[in-house]
Parts: structure tokens; C-alpha cells; sequence
């Protein structure tokens, strides 16, 4: 639709290559003529105050990208909702001005979620590897506790827990009566509780 020209300014002066139109007459004539959906007033007003919703978004934004397509949006979005333009209680460069700035905050609030979806999509990949990590922990510090048993408490808890062996298949296995293997079962278990609290009061 035009060159936005140079977005640069000064402060208290209009960036350059906005046309500052002194005539409230004139004004008031293109806001009634873009309110009315006159082709050549949305070609005006692009020449005239692209540059001054280009620069509000550069300096908000930080990305030339971004205010580009801000300052698109913005008058696409201006001449589709033109009935809401009143001529009566403003300037069309005001108008403009606060499309600008809510399209701006819908950037702010675009930028928000993508660092948001970010940050969840990260925490989602650590989360499998820190419980990894804890399983094999509490695995080491388990076969430790075993270890520390003597025999055949050790034995007999090793075939429940690696092997996966009911009371009654352990006592088969090792030619003991089932009660003595589930008396050194109770016992045992018990010991390793003991262990297992005393080193996690220790951590």
C-alpha cells in the first residue's frame, strides 16, 4: 500500500514520512469518506499513518517483522470494521492509534503462550528422565538394604523381588518349610524399612 518511510523519530515530532494533516476539515472529510467505504480514502490514510502504526509497533515489539505485520493487520482490520468508525467523536488517526495498540497486545499475549507452551514442552521432557532417574535410585538403595541381610533372609527376598516367586514357589525352591520362609520374609521386610527410613532421614 506504500512505503512506510524512515520509522525513526524525536521526540515530541511525528516519525518521518507521516503527512500531518493541519486541516480538521480535511480530516473530517477522509474519517467520513473511509467510514463510507471509499476505496480512495483507505489508499489515503495507509500513505498518510502507516508509518506512525508502523513505528508504535517497532518500538513496542522490537521486531520489524512483527510491526510489518501489525501495521497490515491494522488497516485490514480498520476497513473491514469501518461502521465502527464515528467521524462525530474522533479522528480516523486515533482510531488507528488504538487498533495499534490492540493489536500489539495481542503479539504480547501470542509471544506469552508460545514461551509458556515452551516452558511446559520442556518440563514434559526433563519429567521422564528425572523419574528414571529416582527409580533407579530407590533400585540401588534397595539391593543395598539385601545385601546388608543375611542368609537366607537375603535369598529368599531376592527370589520375591527379582524373580517375582509366591511364598510357596520360594519354599519349594530352596527345600524350606513355607512357614520359615514367610517368617524371614516378615522379618526382613521389616529390617529393610528400618534401613531404607534411617537413609532418607540421612539424605
Amino acid at each position: 500500500m506504500g512505503d512506510r518511510g524512515d520509522p525513526s523519530t524525536t521526540a515530541g515530532a511525528p516519525p518521518r514520512g507521516v503527512v500531518v494533516v493541519d486541516d480538521d476539515a480535511e480530516q473530517d472529510r477522509l474519517g467520513r469518506d473511509f467510514r463510507s467505504g471509499r476505496p480512495e480514502a483507505i489508499r489515503a490514510a495507509y500513505e498518510r499513518w502507516s508509518p506512525l502504526v508502523y513505528t508504535i509497533a517497532l518500538r513496542s515489539l522490537g521486531s520489524v517483522a512483527d510491526a510489518e505485520d501489525v501495521t497490515q493487520q491494522v488497516f485490514v482490520a480498520a476497513w473491514r470494521g469501518r461502521s465502527g468508525f464515528d467521524p462525530d467523536r474522533g479522528q480516523l488517526a486515533s482510531w488507528l492509534v488504538g487498533i495499534t495498540r490492540h493489536a500489539v497486545a495481542d503479539v504480547h499475549g501470542r509471544r506469552a503462550r508460545e514461551r509458556r507452551a515452551a516452558d511446559a514442552a520442556t518440563t514434559d521432557a526433563e519429567r521422564p528422565a528425572a523419574a528414571a532417574e529416582d527409580a533407579a535410585q530407590v533400585v540401588d538403595r534397595v539391593a543395598d538394604a539385601l545385601a546388608r541381610l543375611g542368609e537366607p533372609q537375603r535369598q529368599i527376598l531376592a527370589l520375591a523381588f527379582y524373580e517375582d516367586l509366591t511364598h510357596t514357589q520360594i519354599a519349594e525352591r530352596l527345600d524350606l518349610p513355607l512357614g520359615t520362609v514367610k517368617s524371614h520374609i516378615k522379618r526382613s521386610l521389616q529390617r529393610l524399612r528400618s534401613r531404607l527410613e534411617v537413609a532418607d532421614a540421612a539424605s
